[in-house]
């Protein structure tokens, strides 16, 4: 049977980008998901590596973030994907422009509307009061939106690569934000959805994936309600069926010292969760390329 890793690399486009599904355009998700699986099997650059890299240097912008593809000119939160490419590569990236330094700089200055000074001094002029779970920066999906789980996570990730290569005061205090942010914006079971734990009225129920996402970046957490969720990630694995989903909740319990049974889902599907279900096996056997 082919291995995932030469399917991953079967499913490379020509300009070196990889699409959501096999054949489709280069997106920048999937691109950066494909390359940490490669990367999860073996850290010297191959040929695909390499021109994987050079297509995402292609996709920096001015002010140093990242589009999701060609035709987009807005930066958004797939900047932080780039960044949790293996240290090893940095200079595979800087040959190619990609200016890790910039891209670092603009997921720093991106916050979510909600903690915003502006709209925190807008709804006290109004005599609002603020929700306490938007007292956090968390991270949008692009700039001037409301801050989400899934963004807020993988940048965590990318933020704490980055903090094990350099010490910085800025960078591990938005690290300790993200993480406010997340533990903030737990819902009601004490698993995570998008980020909104209620809407008209009512509680909202954890999904599987973004649990999973919110495990793998509390990893280093102690906090008390960590263990609540670790319970919640392991009742949606058991029941689960979706191959992303799956995957992302064994990095989170595996990042978290738990050993959950393997998933029944097999590996296939898009390219986006054929690198994730990679990149858990690979957790498996006790390498996290999220976490080295």
């Amino acid at each position: 049977m082919q291995s995932m890793f030469q399917e991953l690399v079967d499913r490379q486009n020509p300009d070196g980008g990889w699409g959501y599904r096999r054949g489709g355009g280069s997106w920048t998700e999937p691109t950066c998901y494909a390359l940490l699986a490669l990367a999860s099997d073996d850290p010297a650059l191959s040929d695909a590596a390499r021109r994987g890299i050079k297509w995402l240097a292609a996709r920096q912008r001015a002010g140093g973030g990242l589009a999701p593809r060609e035709s987009v000119e807005e930066s958004t939160w797939v900047t932080a994907l780039v960044l949790l490419l293996p240290a090893a590569w940095a200079g595979e990236l800087d040959r190619n422009g990609v200016d890790r330094a910039r891209a670092v700089a603009w997921v720093l200055d991106q916050t979510g509307r909600e903690s915003s000074f502006v709209q925190k001094l807008r709804l006290r002029l109004l005599g609002a009061t603020v929700d306490p779970s938007q007292a956090f920066d968390g991270w949008p999906w692009y700039p001037g939106a409301a801050a989400w789980v899934t963004p807020t996570a993988l940048t965590i990730l990318a933020l704490e690569k980055l903090a094990r290569q350099e010490d910085s005061a800025g960078i591990r205090e938005r690290i300790a934000q993200g993480r406010s942010f997340l533990l903030a914006r737990r819902c009601r079971d004490g698993g995570w959805n998008h980020g909104s734990t209620r809407a008209l009225g009512y509680d909202s129920d954890s999904y599987p994936e973004t649990t999973g996402m919110a495990v793998l970046a509390l990893h280093a957490s102690d906090a008390n309600e960590i263990q609540d969720a670790l319970r919640v990630a392991e009742r949606h694995l058991a029941n689960c069926r979706s191959r992303e989903a799956a995957s992302w909740l064994t990095l989170g319990l595996l990042a978290r010292g738990r050993n959950p049974a393997p998933s029944q889902i097999d590996g296939h599907g898009g390219t986006t969760e054929v690198a994730l279900y990679a990149l858990a096996s690979a957790a498996r056997a006790g390498r996290n390329l999220f976490l080295e």
